[in-house]
């Protein structure tokens, strides 16, 4: 499990460990510890296992992530992993760099091609936004299929699990677009509290991030991220969480209900 501390990847963790599984998550602070920056790391926690649910920090979109993931698979090929479970970005052309190699790499696949996530409102750099009352972001009026992270969490665990989806791409999208007016107003709704959108430039949005704290390397890939794909080129939804899972994908609003019930965004 490489990012067992992400969002996606102690999710997974916590399914797997349910049905009695042997996880191995890592991360920096992990035994043995894991770290991107660090390749002397990466040997140990492939050790002894089977498969693999793959993650990237901070983006598969950054310069320094093809180069990590050939030099991963091929760590992993060599020590006899027999499947590699890729999170990848929609829209993204960085990102399907790396879902060559890891295709190319020898291992078994299955990439998951993940639309924004609606725990990026409730976990995540967006969190403060919401509790401020603005979600300032450079995505003008274009619209979004959030994908629920606990949808991604119950596909990557069938995929690891299950018989059938080696050799697949599935492009994972909630079941309707929303602009992020509209999901401020979910949130609103959900939460009692008054939250709205502001659209900024990228440079607004820019200096906004790393004014809250967030890492200089995820304000530049996100920013980066922002004004390349939210042009448009993702306004679509696909069928592929209910095809996996036998069941609709989770709506936005039942997100917003879920998250607000937990008190986040009441602090």
């Amino acid at each position: 499990m490489v990012g067992g501390t992400g969002k996606t990847g102690r999710r997974v963790a916590d399914r797997l460990r349910e049905r009695g599984l042997a996880v191995r998550s890592t991360s920096r602070r992990g035994t043995p510890p894991f770290d991107w920056a660090d390749r002397g790391t990466w040997a140990p926690v492939l050790a002894g296992v089977d498969a693999v649910y793959l993650t990237y920090y901070p983006d598969l979109a950054v310069p320094s992530a093809a180069g990590d993931i050939r030099a991963f698979t091929e760590l992993a090929a060599a020590a006899g992993v027999r499947h590699v479970v890729l999170l990848s970005g929609r829209g993204e052309e960085q990102a399907e760099v790396c879902e060559a190699i890891v295709r190319e790499a020898g291992p078994a696949w299955t990439v998951l091609r993940c639309s924004w996530f609606a725990q990026n409102f409730s976990e995540h750099f967006l969190l403060d936004a919401v509790r401020a009352g603005e979600i300032a972001l450079p995505a003008g009026t274009v619209t979004e299929p959030f994908v629920d992270v606990r949808d991604i969490a119950d596909v990557a665990v069938t995929v690891l699990t299950e018989p059938g989806h080696t050799g697949r791409l599935y492009e994972l999208t909630g079941p309707r677009l929303l602009g992020f007016a509209d999901a401020a107003a979910d949130i609103s709704a959900a939460s009692g509290r008054a939250v709205r959108y502001r659209a900024v430039s990228p440079a607004e949005f820019a200096a906004g991030a790393a004014a809250q704290g967030v890492p200089e390397a995820e304000v530049g890939a996100l920013t980066e991220l922002f004004a390349h794909v939210l042009d448009g080129r993702n306004e679509s939804v696909t069928s592929d969480v209910a095809r996996v899972l036998g069941r609709p994908a989770t709506d936005f609003a039942e997100f917003a209900r879920t998250a607000a019930a937990t008190g986040v965004w009441s602090r």
